[in-house]
């Protein structure tokens, strides 16, 4: 009799290591993961959702790995017991993943695309926070995604302000808040708009609770007043 139990792989796979990052890149990805955890889930689509953890994409390689800024596996629920790390091999290949430039500018422009196709990425957004509209040699938005008959190609490279996600079905808008560069999402490429954080929601419905508040108190003193009369 063939046994059916699934193969136990007795290899560690780190889920984290001694290199430390940039402040820049921890504080987008803090900001934008659970921005874009709320969307998808308003969507309907389920999704994870998560920020810097390794994928590995050749079994028993623990050295061959990469750990997304911020990605989004399809099909996985966002409440999933916390995972250490991801096995590509499993079926976890993410269907997006952000990279944002670090320091070594050059390394991250030449390593990260190779890296993200051979890890089975549907489209990459690589984002250098250090561009500008000015920029000659450095790009504030590069998109690489898997096109039929030409395989994983860059399909869009601008200083623009915002990006189009075809895999989110949203964009992606470099923004300056309080001096500092952020990364934030818009319904479309024209839009002022953005899709509110959950302390932006918070603060527009206590905003709107305080003027319902002073209608009243102002309708209930106009009462008064006629009634006195």
């Amino acid at each position: 009799m063939h046994s059916t139990a699934r193969r136990i792989d007795p290899v560690h796979y780190p889920s984290e290591d001694n290199v430390g990052e940039h402040e820049v890149q921890r504080y987008i990805a803090e900001l934008l993961r659970p921005l874009l955890a709320r969307w998808l889930a308003e969507q309907g689509r389920v999704a994870h959702v998560g920020a810097d953890q390794f994928f590995y994409w050749v079994e028993g390689d623990t050295g061959t790995r990469r750990a997304p800024d911020v990605y989004v596996i399809d099909g996985v629920a966002q409440d999933i017991p916390e995972v250490g790390s991801w096995k590509v091999w499993e079926g976890h290949a993410p269907s997006f993943a952000l990279e944002v430039v670090s320091l070594d500018w050059k390394k991250d422009y030449d390593e990260a695309p190779p890296d993200y196709e051979k890890m089975g990425v549907r489209e990459l957004v690589v984002f250098d926070p250090w561009a500008t509209s000015r920029s000659r040699k450095r790009l504030r938005w590069q998109v690489f995604r898997r096109v039929r008959g030409r395989g994983f190609v860059r399909v869009t490279a601008s200083n623009d302000d915002r990006v189009e996600s075809r895999v989110l079905g949203a964009w992606l808008v470099a923004v300056t808040e309080r001096g500092h560069t952020r990364v934030r999402l818009a319904e479309d490429e024209t839009d002022e708009a953005l899709v509110p954080t959950d302390g932006e929601r918070a603060a527009t419905a206590e905003a709107s609770a305080a003027a319902a508040e002073a209608e009243v108190a102002r309708l209930k003193t106009l009462l008064a007043e006629l009634e006195g009369r």
